[in-house]
């Protein structure tokens, strides 16, 4: 673990800021060096956007008011699998228990995390987001646009959640299913309204249609942001 935090950064103070960006480069860094994360986010992503397209008939009008919903079911369980991994790395060599004994506060672990979380999603969407496109046959920049609106919000509230039930799950012998079971519950408002603002505004809706949407999905943002910054604490306690 301490290796880790000198390649490629050398932070000049002991600042919380500084401890933070180090934190957030050293598994960037490392992902970029593995690419696991985004490997499995891709593959599995690409796989159910695959499977899904073919079950619905490609001249029925139900595939096109289908698609929002095939979108975020293949974001969802891609998500869900990779940030599942972002705190397997720091279990290794036991570096989960030198990462809380370093001196920063643990909530700053928490946003450092989502922050990676986040960052690693949106790569991993803006790859899975044409493809979603072509299997669908959709109008390419009229889907991108609003597609553009509606990923970053959803996917910060994605990630806020998925980092903070990761840590709950951490050291359960079952945490592969452990974190979907816990997660994927509280998440279900914020996917609700990613997909009912995707099939809007895919339609031609105007934003003013789904800002009651939107403004739900930045709540949930803030709540969890909030939430899991002040209690990852103790989450990560034993």
């Amino acid at each position: 673990m301490a290796a880790h935090w000198k390649v490629g950064y050398s932070p000049r103070s002991n600042g919380t800021a500084d401890l933070m960006w180090a934190l957030l480069w050293k598994d960037l860094l490392l992902e970029l060096r593995t690419k696991e994360t985004l490997a499995s986010l891709f593959l599995l992503g690409t796989l159910l956007l695959l499977v899904l397209s073919f079950a619905f008939d490609p001249t029925h009008p139900m595939r096109e008011q289908s698609a929002p919903g095939v979108l975020w079911v293949a974001i969802i369980f891609s998500g869900t699998s990779a940030i599942n991994r972002s705190l397997l790395r720091e279990r290794e060599n036991d570096c989960f228990s030198a990462l809380l004994l370093a001196p920063i506060d643990r909530g700053t672990i928490f946003l450092a995390k989502t922050l990676v979380n986040f960052l690693l999603l949106l790569v991993a969407e803006a790859f899975l987001i044409p493809l979603f496109i072509f299997f669908f046959n959709l109008p390419f920049a009229h889907t991108l646009g609003r597609l553009c609106l509606v990923a970053p919000p959803t996917t910060l509230g994605f990630a806020a959640i998925g980092t903070l039930f990761s840590a709950i799950s951490l050291r359960t012998r079952a945490r592969e299913i452990m974190l979907p079971i816990l997660m994927l519950p509280l998440a279900s408002p914020l996917f609700l309204a990613a997909v009912e603002t995707t099939g809007v505004l895919m339609e031609g809706g105007s934003l003013s249609q789904v800002s009651h949407w939107f403004k739900l999905t930045l709540a949930f943002d803030l709540t969890f942001l909030v939430v899991g910054w002040l209690t990852f604490e103790y989450a990560v306690s034993e």
